[in-house]
């Protein structure tokens, strides 16, 4: 596995990119805008075989049913290059979101537009938008990577989510998310 880290490009503040990509479960085209309608929304660049994702997936499964329950949208969305990964391609995706139990969009990002838009570098990589369609935040899960004897347990996600849920502004330095490098197409 490429070791990767996220690079907050993407300044806070700034309207999120928009974007419009198919559902690999329910086959639908979504797009980010009708999400705007809720207090906030997660937006995780995820994938099916990073063990980064995998490893903390569980956890983030619970923790989107529970932030869903207070109005917050989960989306994922996976970006890589299925010709060399055919295991994230949208049929995989949509066996692994269904096997799951995913209780939220996943999004397939074929051309890769929506990584670059947003600047993602790695799986996992989150973003947390407001309901007036701004980045809040952007940064890891928690501190839990494969074989560092640390539990998943969505600390520094739930902080910026509990904040900005709260009004309050997000932890001003938080920590890059580290996973998978995308696969980006040659």
């Amino acid at each position: 596995m490429a070791r990767a880290e996220s690079s907050f490009s993407l300044p806070r503040g700034v309207v999120a990119p928009g974007f419009l990509l198919p559902d690999t479960v329910s086959g639908e085209m979504l797009e980010l805008h009708p999400w705007r309608a809720r207090r906030v929304t997660v937006l995780m660049f995820i994938c099916n075989h990073c063990p980064y994702v995998l490893h903390v997936l569980d956890t983030l499964l619970q923790q989107a049913h529970d932030y869903q329950a207070r109005g917050v949208a989960f989306v994922a969305i996976s970006s890589n290059d299925v010709s060399r990964y055919p295991e994230d391609a949208p049929a995989a995706m949509r066996a692994m979101a269904t096997s799951r139990g995913f209780g939220f969009p996943y999004l397939y990002d074929e051309s890769q537009g929506v990584a670059l838009a947003y600047q993602a570098a790695c799986t996992p990589d989150f973003y947390l938008l407001a309901a007036d369609g701004t980045l809040a935040w952007s940064g890891r899960f928690d501190e839990s990577t494969p074989g560092n004897g640390k539990p998943a347990t969505g600390a520094d996600l739930r902080a910026a989510l509990d904040a900005v849920l709260a009004g309050r502004d997000c932890d001003p330095l938080p920590r890059p998310s580290i996973g998978c490098g995308i696969k980006w197409k040659a």
